[in-house]
């Protein structure tokens, strides 16, 4: 009986589904390209060839073809792949950063600091992002860090929620107690002991909020207030290949499959986690 048990497998480390494992192989695939995309990249992704505009995939060494001016696609497919990488990694850890921040403080000072980040949060909430964020693109113009920053504004509030009743709750368990009468200071109380206890919850929240970074920015991009040329990003590629679509439909496919199955592997891994983190799914 007890070696059945001890054989059995423990739910935490259970072989990964073969769609997770997949899922997982498509991210390292995108972080190896945005990574070392200037040494796998046939040509610069600026580089232009007129003669050759518009060719399909697979002619004269252009494997996804070329646009409207003859750049090859998949260079720029894996340009773009870096950059939206960039600003989505950037937008969540800032996301996660603030929203983290504002939930320790609000859990530590309560009164009116809860209730304000609170209203905040349920502002932020009740406001479409997608309206706020073109209104403040429009005003202050495009630009890859304030874009950034901007998109890092977005569901911060998930993150003050779930640090707020998490570290409330483990401030009335024994151990942070136990910290605070042997003198431990709130920072140390908070970033030593309750953040990694939380982390995990966290880190399952920004799983699930990257795939809506890289889904907003792509929108901004396709209206033409995200990503400016010369640079390019995945949902700069889509705006401008929509004017080809019947001509040239390689232009806008591509960088739209990238979309798709990015987001769909980032939430699986997400869901997954969720599953293998959550203690009463045990």
């Amino acid at each position: 009986m007890a070696l059945a048990e001890a054989s059995a497998p423990r739910p935490g480390l259970a072989r990964p589904p073969l769609g997770i494992l997949l899922a997982l192989l498509w991210i390292a695939l995108m972080l190896f390209l945005a990574v070392f995309g200037d040494f796998v990249a046939p040509q610069e992704f600026t580089a232009m060839d007129l003669m050759a505009r518009l060719s399909p995939p697979f002619t004269e060494g252009h494997w996804l073809g070329t646009d409207e001016l003859g750049r090859d696609v998949l260079s720029r497919l894996i340009a773009s792949i870096r950059v939206s990488l960039i600003i989505a990694f950037g937008a969540t850890l800032i996301s996660a950063a603030l929203g983290t921040t504002l939930g320790f403080l609000a859990a530590h000072f309560r009164g009116w600091v809860e209730q304000a980040v609170l209203m905040l949060a349920d502002f932020q909430a009740a406001m479409p992002f997608l309206i706020l964020a073109l209104a403040v693109l429009a005003f202050f113009g495009n630009d890859l860090t304030l874009l950034v920053l901007l998109m890092g504004l977005y569901g911060w509030e998930r993150y003050a929620r779930i640090a707020r009743g998490l570290a409330i709750s483990a401030g009335a368990q024994g151990y942070a107690s136990a910290v605070r009468q042997l003198g431990g200071t709130p920072r140390r109380v908070y970033l030593r002991h309750i953040l990694p206890n939380i982390a995990s919850t966290l880190i399952v929240s920004m799983t699930l909020v990257f795939p809506e970074v890289i889904l907003l920015e792509s929108g901004l991009s396709f209206l033409g207030l995200g990503v400016q040329p010369p640079m390019t990003s995945l949902g700069n590629m889509v705006g401008y290949g929509r004017e080809y679509i019947t001509r040239a439909p390689w232009i806008l496919l591509s960088p739209a499959v990238v979309i798709v199955l990015t987001t769909l592997a980032v939430s699986s891994l997400g869901d997954w986690l969720r599953d293998r983190l959550d203690p009463t799914t045990r």
